[in-house]
């Protein structure tokens, strides 16, 4: 085990001065914790487009990032595929990029992040009683496994499985409903 210091760069959300300001021909979309959805992928339709403004300069997003909640009730992980425009997250949003050399594949350490061991320490460790919130170094102290890339790999194709077969249940589950209502619509009219 490594602290995730060690293993990725932790960089904070852009830093807005309120709210988002929505101009709809603006440059850069901006992923906010509304834009992500219960499979945990982002909604790129959603964002806000906006123009940044300010000092600071951009950590645009890309593919192989990892988002984690930085505040709130669940701090859960999303790693980003491809990031169809220019991009920024919100400052309720930690953005995490693996180190460069370091065998850690962004998808797994977005599913580690996930599992009951991160989520424990996470819920142990954060501040705030109105709002949760996990600061830096206790994120940077949360020790991370690196197995080699192939059980990884192996973890990622069990998950996405997983992922799949309750899609698939829940769609069943649904068409089951929809057969109820109807067969109760004929038998007790409406």
């Amino acid at each position: 085990m490594k602290a995730a210091a060690q293993l990725i760069d932790i960089i904070s959300g852009h830093p807005f001065r309120g709210r988002v300001e929505a101009i709809p021909d603006g440059g850069v979309c901006v992923v906010q914790m509304k834009d992500v959805g219960e499979d945990e992928a982002i909604r790129w339709r959603e964002t806000v487009r906006t123009n940044l403004t300010g000092k600071k300069k951009p950590d645009y997003l890309q593919a192989g990032d990892v988002l984690l909640t930085a505040r709130g009730s669940r701090n859960y992980a999303v790693c980003l595929e491809d990031v169809p425009c220019p991009a920024v997250c919100s400052p309720h949003f930690y953005l995490l990029r693996v180190k460069p050399g370091v065998l850690l594949l962004p998808a797994f350490l977005a599913w580690q992040l996930n599992q009951v061991p991160a989520q424990r320490y996470f819920e142990r460790s954060a501040e705030g009683s109105w709002q949760r919130s996990i600061r830096r170094p206790l994120l940077a102290a949360l020790p991370l496994e690196v197995p080699e890339v192939v059980l990884q790999k192996k973890v990622l194709a069990v998950a996405a499985l997983a992922r799949r077969e309750a899609d698939t249940f829940k769609r069943l589950m649904e068409n089951r409903e929809r057969m109820l209502k109807s067969i109760a619509k004929d038998i007790l009219g409406d």
